[in-house]
Order: C-alpha cells, then structure tokens, then sequence
C-alpha cells in the first residue's frame, strides 16, 4: 500500500518548506528497501514495487530500446520536478527527447518530455488518475500512458489541453497501444503485461478525475 508521510514531515513544517527541502528531508528518513518515494502536491508519498508493476515497466522501457535504440533517453524513478504546488515525480517510465539535456540543477526538464507511463501500486490511482493527470497535462506532457495490472486495463492520454487531455482510449491488456500519431510513432505491445491478482486499494477511471 502507499505510505503517505504527511504527519512526519509536517512535524518539520513543511509548508514552509521548499521542494529541495522536503526531498533533502526525505532523503534523510529510513525509506525501505524496494519503495519508491515522490511528492504530489506537497505531500510525500511512498510505494511499494510489486512484481507486476516492474514487470510491465520492463517491458515498456525494452520497447522503447526496441523502437528508439539502447542510447534513447529513457528515465525510471528519477526525479523530475513539474509545474503546481510542490510536484517532484519520479514518473515510472519517462522518455526525453533526444536533444534534453540536464538543467543548471541537474535534473531533467519537464519541458523535454515526450512520453510519460505510470502503472498503479496499490494506493496510487488517485495520484495518477488525478493530480498528475492533470499535472501533466498542464505540463504540456504529449502522452501520459497509465497502466492498471488490477483491471488489465491502459489507458492512453494525448492532446493535452490545460489541465486535461483532450483525447482518451483504453485497452485491455493484450490490445497493442496505438502510438502511431504520437511523438513516438510506434505500436506498444502489452500481450506480456502481467496482470496483479490483489485487489486495488481504490478503483478509479480516467473521467473520474478529469477537468476541463
């Protein structure tokens, strides 16, 4: 399940503090072993990396070699900080464009991203259903891909337009995703994406949570 630790770091008054902050503050917390940690509207949240989440993010990030080559920019769990109150993600599967480059601070821009894909752990589906749907849209984000292993479901967000997009489709899994009128110009297959047997902490769908 996720972890949120919204008590610990308001202990350090973390209205107050940076985004820079927060992570230096996280950095310092016994993160265990196997969790990946970001921070979604100023609030940190911590999942766990179930067998069928990094499953599916293996074999995104191998098509992606298999359409672009080994040296595309490719990014998994790195953080990369987005327009709104306090957002540093570190999306699942991130692909920069080919001339990104890091910026004064080192990190990626959110700016140079072409592709984002989230897959839902237990507890996350309000996140990327909601605030970092729409986080990515804002910015700018051509396609946002989240992939549900408790439903088998993808669900393919293009055509962002303020804190939306403006274009949906879901597949079942098994169904190629069709990226051919995308930056990517290419098919994703997802006939060896693993479906998770556990059941989801909270059911969600894209237009629950869309704006616009």
């Amino acid at each position: 399940m996720t972890v949120e630790l919204t008590d610990r770091t308001e202990m350090a008054d973390s209205s107050e503090l940076s985004l820079d902050a927060l992570f230096e503050l996280l950095e310092r917390m016994p993160v265990p072993e196997g969790y990946k940690a970001e921070i979604v509207e100023g609030t940190v949240h911590m999942s766990p990396q179930r067998d069928a989440h990094w499953e599916i993010i293996r074999r995104i990030v191998r098509a992606l070699e298999d359409r672009f080559g080994m040296d595309v920019k490719v990014k998994s769990d790195v953080r990369i900080d987005f327009p709104g109150h306090k957002n540093g993600f570190a999306p699942d599967v991130a692909k920069l464009r080919d001339a990104a480059s890091p910026g004064e601070d080192g990190r990626w821009r959110y700016q140079d991203i072409e592709f984002v894909a989230e897959v839902i752990s237990r507890g996350t589906g309000q996140n990327d259903y909601g605030p970092k749907l729409r986080t990515y849209a804002a910015a700018g984000v051509p396609v946002y891909l989240i992939a549900d292993p408790y439903v088998g479901r993808c669900h393919l967000c293009t055509q962002p337009k303020g804190t939306a997009y403006r274009t949906e489709l879901t597949v079942d899994f098994g169904t190629p995703v069709d990226l051919t009128a995308t930056p990517l110009a290419m098919t994703l297959p997802t006939a060896g994406f693993p479906r998770d047997r556990g059941a989801p902490a909270r059911p969600a769908a894209p237009a629950e949570y869309r704006e616009g």
